[in-house]
């Protein structure tokens, strides 16, 4: 398999996590969005949204990391990433959709630059902006965990999940964009108890081949 993505991108990042998950090796092609790599006539030729991840499966290249991971998780069912009873994949696919649709659509790379070309935001207000629906968002993730009195280190149980795999890049996101993680300690715990874990260490921006 070869997966088109960026170092920095948070959605790159929860798919190389799901991978890793899994166990699944893959190639690692890097598409520059800070150079516009992914409006490139060659990339259209991948995706023709021109975002990243695009998963390449050898037999059919799959676009939108929420199609991608659900696939994974169909396609090699074990290790699990979603619990096996319907009230509990309720909830992790809830927990996850707070990160996938609430946050990350509304702080990602071209949000940002209509933002700063079309309305003149600089650094503070886009790091405002950011702040903004992070905290609302992390409100009510935090709330959740706390509701669960049947959790254990990570988001959901005792194992990892598709909500951790959405929750660890939106942290990482919220780092860059100078939020102040202390006001959650319940998701600073799971992300604790995730980045002892090999899948999440290896997935991290920091550590691809293609970080600046």
């Amino acid at each position: 398999m070869k997966l088109h993505n960026f170092w920095r991108s948070g959605t790159s990042h929860r798919t190389r996590i799901a991978l890793n998950l899994k166990g699944l090796s893959y190639e690692y092609v890097a598409v520059h969005l800070g150079k516009e790599a992914h409006l490139t006539e060659a990339f259209k030729a991948v995706n023709p949204q021109q975002l990243v991840p695009a998963l390449d499966t050898g037999e059919q290249v799959l676009i939108q990391s929420p199609a991608i991971i659900e696939w994974l998780e169909e396609k090699y069912p074990s290790p699990a990433l979603l619990p096996q009873d319907a009230d509990g994949r309720a909830r992790v696919r809830a927990l996850a959709a707070i990160v996938g649709c609430d946050i990350h659509p509304i702080n990602n790379r071209r949000i940002l630059e209509t933002l700063r070309k079309s309305f003149g935001a600089d650094e503070a207000a886009i790091n405002a902006w950011c702040g903004t629906w992070i905290s609302a968002g992390f409100d009510a993730y935090e709330a959740l965990l706390a509701a669960d009195t049947q959790r254990g280190a990570f988001s959901f149980g005792h194992t990892p999940t598709i909500a951790d795999v959405y929750l660890i890049p939106q942290i990482e996101s919220a780092r860059r964009f100078q939020v102040d993680l202390s006001r959650w300690p319940l998701i600073a715990g799971v992300e604790q108890a995730c980045m002892v874990l090999p899948a999440f260490q290896a997935a991290a921006p920091a550590r691809q081949p293609d970080a600046a």
